[in-house]
């Protein structure tokens, strides 16, 4: 199988994450969040210096395979540069509310295990800031020049479909459409 790079990108609550482990599992590549290269999750609310944050992030980009997905685009330059597609994720903001909702309970409750400890405060920012907030405008602005191998996707469905229809495609190392 040919080696392939995959970006994706969409607010809080786009399904990102899901969708990023969905490939992994189909492709056998190894998928990273950004999130996970910006906090040290071995302490709340502490970020990792911006030089090891860049250094891991300039590693994985040099590798051969990957998944990376994330809302950040400011520093992440080089894995639009570097992907073979970019899918941008923008389902309708009240589909992200409720998902950042119910990851909130899920995780507040003990049903859902995730990366850090949910607050309510954490959860006003990811519902005003990173959802509401989000500026796909600029997003697709910033990936304007990569128009030709990016996909502007509602569902987490779509996409897999998407990869699904071209996989011959991706294995043969062609564009895809």
């Amino acid at each position: 199988m040919k080696k392939i790079k995959i970006r994706i990108i969409g607010s809080c609550g786009s399904g990102k994450s899901y969708l990023g482990k969905e490939i992994s599992k189909m492709l056998g590549i190894t998928n990273y969040e950004l999130d996970n290269m910006i906090w040290d999750r071995s302490i709340e609310n502490l970020r990792f210096p911006e030089a090891i944050r860049d250094a891991e992030f300039n590693r994985i980009v040099r590798s051969e395979s990957w998944i990376i997905e994330g809302v950040q685009y400011n520093w992440t330059n080089e894995s639009f540069i570097k992907a073979d597609i970019i899918y941008i994720l923008n389902p309708n903001v009240y589909i992200r509310d409720y998902r950042i909702i119910r990851r909130f309970i899920r995780s507040r409750t003990g049903i859902e295990q995730w990366n850090y400890k949910q607050s309510f405060n954490n959860l006003i920012k990811m519902l005003i800031k990173w959802n509401y907030g989000y500026n796909l405008k600029e997003v697709l602005d910033i990936t304007n020049e990569y128009s030709y191998k990016r996909f502007e996707m509602k569902t987490s469905r779509d996409v897999i479909k998407h990869v699904q229809d071209n996989l011959k495609v991706i294995q043969d190392g062609n564009d895809i459409t």
